[in-house]
């Protein structure tokens, strides 16, 4: 396995590539496959969902923009919370990944990020984030994950509060994506950027189909689910520079 870097002289035309992005967000993304040659298999390994109680959400978004530092831990947080109340706030904001500063740009914040790990542990390495002790830190997302960000920050003292504006669920496949998948060539591409999308899949999808997608090159956002991805079966990896669709696909054009 070896980190791909862009190229503007190749392209995907022929090849399947399986985006697993949640469902409903991957439009654009579809797109750009097409642009390049490739033929787009939505795969959805999630599903998004707005707070069980959106009152109860709003109202603590609302507190949040009043904290210290502000911690936005994906693309989708940033888009339901904005869909919950204006993004208006004096605090220190930072974001876990490229994506998610991209989406926070939309709303006219600039957000602190790692430069060198698109993940929780490489935002836990910013020097806003090191000293917390007695400072007001919301943090952004969804229930669940690895919560690495929620106990390193109350770890390093920080009066932390936690807002879920929004929910991740399984998502519903039918027979036409194992139908798909049972036609999955081995030269297609699966760009996965979730460890738990990527277990959604494992679980629902029937083996046959499954056997068939992990024999295709997996397109990975880190280091972390590239681990993860060959525990789960893929023996061809490759990893992006990141979890945005441009290094996703330039890592796909690449892929050997």
């Amino acid at each position: 396995m070896q980190r791909q870097s862009p190229v503007d002289n190749e392209n995907l035309r022929g090849r399947i590539v399986v985006i697993t992005r949640p469902a409903g967000t991957a439009a654009a993304l579809t797109r750009r496959v097409r642009a390049l040659g490739g033929m787009p298999l939505l795969l959805p390994g999630l599903a998004l969902r707005g707070a069980a109680d959106e009152a109860v959400a709003r109202a603590g978004l609302k507190v949040a923009l009043l904290d210290e530092l502000l911690v936005f831990t994906s693309p989708a947080a940033v888009r339901h919370a904005a869909a919950l109340a204006p993004l208006q706030t004096t605090a220190t904001v930072l974001a876990v990944g490229q994506g998610t500063a991209q989406a926070l740009r939309r709303y006219g914040i600039a957000a602190l990020l790692s430069p060198q790990r698109q993940d929780s542990e490489g935002l836990l390495e910013h020097p806003a984030l090191q000293d917390l002790h007695g400072r007001r830190v919301a943090l952004i997302g969804a229930a669940g994950g690895r919560g690495v960000l929620r106990e390193q920050l109350a770890a390093r003292g920080a009066r932390l509060r936690e807002l879920h504006a929004y929910r991740r669920v399984p998502p519903r496949l039918d027979r036409r994506h194992v139908d798909a998948l049972l036609q999955l060539p081995a030269s297609a591409r699966v760009l996965l950027s979730s460890a738990e999308a990527l277990q959604n899949l494992q679980q629902l999808l029937p083996p046959p189909a499954w056997a068939r997608l992990c024999a295709a090159t997996a397109v990975v956002s880190s280091e972390r689910l590239a681990a993860a991805a060959r525990a789960a079966g893929f023996s061809r990896i490759v990893l992006a520079a990141s979890a945005l669709s441009a290094d996703l696909l330039d890592a796909a054009r690449r892929a050997g």
